[in-house]
């Protein structure tokens, strides 16, 4: 079996296809895999560190905004998409899938459309609640439209055909075991943070994270702490050096643009602050976390606050919404958190209820069928 994987922009939408990935390459490992990603994004590290080939297209989003700047952007974009076209192609000429696999992002358009015009089976994942561009532009020439959230069909053209499936988490994340984690990460007995706005970076989370590090380091570093910054945070470590915390100082505190080693540092944790993408969600459910959700206001359709209230309602986490996000607000939640064991354990409990543990299965499925007819 050979397929190719497609998807990227963030992480939302590359982890996803690797943890199908890393599935069928236990599962079947004479497949042939490679991922088809943007030269020069995110997916391109993140892919050929875990074990996959990597061929990247030249091609960019096109901007929604009414300005000049757009429209250059845009004319930009559009001789891309041409090129891209040509290199998607060769690829698939060179490769020759049995299937592709998109899940989502604008780099997962010129590869699956090429391949359906090569009469190559396609298929998409959609993650979220309400679906993004590029896969409902790809649903229909796909063969399956799958989906995480069931609610998310009625975005889509209702002649696709649809399979529920859950949101496919990574292996490493599955089987991450919180006292292992632990001591591979140095920590003390001390209650662990894990805090993150996105590969990206979100400055409202970054200010109000700013301002717990420095009421942590006041206080008497009760907690460890691990967060990334993301991409466009790099402010954030002049910020925190101009408030007088030297970090080389604090043992307790780990501040960094990405986190790499994901599966070690969320098994690790007590408590997690974070954005409320689909992905997210998924895995702090599998490895059964309390979390505080932030959710992006700059979202299609507000959907991370519709993901984020299904974990409160079920009494797995904590929500502020980032128009009342200050530092003050998540100090004394984070404070309230950490004073209860009892109620952390509640959370960790009713977040692995949550957990759907055979969606890597569910896509594998799909896949096979498709290739054996």
């Amino acid at each position: 079996m050979k397929i190719i994987f497609a998807g990227g922009g963030t992480a939302g939408h590359i982890n996803p296809a690797l943890a199908v990935a890393q599935f069928i390459r236990d599962k079947e490992p004479n497949t042939k895999i490679l991922y088809v990603g943007s030269k020069g994004g995110m997916e391109e590290n993140l892919v050929q560190n875990s074990g996959f080939d990597f061929k990247g297209i030249t091609i960019s989003g096109f901007s929604r905004k009414l300005s000049l700047s757009s429209l250059k952007k845009n004319m930009v974009t559009l001789k891309r998409v041409f090129i891209a076209g040509r290199e998607s192609e060769n690829i698939i000429n060179e490769f020759k899938p049995d299937i592709c696999v998109g899940t989502g992002g604008y780099v997962s358009g010129p590869i699956l459309r090429k391949a359906a015009k090569m009469e190559i089976p396609i298929v998409i994942h959609e993650q979220n609640a309400y679906p993004g561009v590029a896969n409902k532009m790809l649903s229909k020439y796909a063969k399956v439209v799958m989906l995480a959230i069931p609610v998310a069909k009625e975005h889509f053209n209702q002649k696709c055909k649809f399979i529920s499936t859950g949101n496919p988490v990574r292996k490493e994340i599955i089987l991450a075991q919180r006292d292992k984690s632990r001591k591979k990460l140095n920590l003390d007995e001390r209650p662990l943070i894990l805090s993150f706005g996105g590969s990206l970076g979100a400055r409202k989370v970054n200010e109000a994270i700013e301002g717990l590090i420095v009421h942590n380091v006041e206080n008497g570093n009760k907690f460890q702490h691990i967060h990334a910054y993301g991409k466009y945070g790099k402010w954030f470590l002049d910020d925190i050096k101009d408030k007088g915390i030297i970090l080389s100082e604090h043992k307790n505190l780990d501040i960094r643009e990405y986190i790499d080693n994901m599966s070690e540092c969320l098994a690790a944790a007590d408590l997690v602050i974070c954005r409320a993408g689909a992905i997210t969600l998924s895995e702090l459910q599998i490895q059964g976390k309390p979390s505080i959700l932030i959710p992006s206001p700059n979202v299609a359709e507000n959907h991370q606050y519709h993901n984020a209230m299904s974990m409160v309602n079920a009494g797995a986490a904590n929500i502020i919404e980032e128009k009342d996000l200050s530092d003050n607000i998540l100090v004394d939640t984070v404070s309230e958190m950490l004073s209860s064991k009892s109620r952390l354990e509640k959370y960790s409990v009713n977040a692995g209820r949550m957990a759907i543990k055979d969606s890597n299965d569910k896509i594998y499925n799909v896949i096979k069928s498709l290739v054996d007819n």
